[in-house]
């Protein structure tokens, strides 16, 4: 498989573009605990070179260990923030506003003003700069998939944190997502204090 690369910021960077900013949101299909985006921005033009040497992929299919490495890396080499949207709040407005909801926090706490933004496929987003948004952006655009590492960690880092105050639902394994194991937990257990009870609606009896 490809790994993402960096041509269309080349291609912004020469028309002008100085402070591209890549996004990507993650845990938008879990059962329990918060969505999380992450806005990057490459610091230097020098950076994707070195970038490349730590094979970048979608954090998905990158193994849990790869990742943590990953994160510690990139965290040196870009200008990054991330936003919460909590469970409670999926409820509350449901996962489509609150996934523009948590792009809107990350940008938010960025320490630079970006004037291009990137992001992983997404709908209903304004945003006075201009931006982009890209079908499996984190598999094509090195900003999105940097993005898309930083979120995975950051929210699996959560989750493990969760897992401590409830043990019961091995959330440290499955990160809240619905997997075979989570669905026995639950019915097992019940619900507990950061399932998304929305999404329980829909589970099978």
């Amino acid at each position: 498989m490809r790994q993402p690369n960096y041509n269309l910021e080349r291609k912004l960077i020469k028309q002008g573009y100085q402070k591209i900013v890549g996004i990507d949101e993650v845990g938008r299909g879990a059962l329990a605990g918060p969505i999380v985006a992450v806005a990057s921005m490459i610091i230097s033009q020098k950076i994707p070179y070195q970038i490349f040497k730590i094979k970048i992929k979608d954090s998905k299919l990158l193994s849990e260990k790869n990742r943590e490495k990953i994160f510690a890396e990139l965290s040196q080499k870009v200008i990054w923030s991330a936003g919460l949207v909590s469970h409670r709040e999926i409820d509350q407005l449901g996962i489509s506003r609150a996934n523009i909801l948590v792009i809107k926090r990350a940008l938010k706490k960025l320490e630079i003003e970006p004037d291009y933004l990137l992001l992983d496929k997404v709908y209903n987003f304004k945003h006075p700069q201009p931006w982009q948004s890209i079908i499996r952006g984190d598999r094509k655009i090195l900003s999105i998939a940097v993005a898309s590492i930083l979120a995975k960690v950051y929210r699996d880092r959560i989750m493990c944190d969760y897992h401590q105050k409830y043990p019961e639902y091995n959330f440290q394994q499955h990160k809240g997502y619905g997997t075979k194991l989570h669905q026995q937990c639950l019915i097992k257990n019940g619900s507990c204090g950061i399932h998304r009870q929305s999404f329980l609606k829909n589970l099978s009896p």
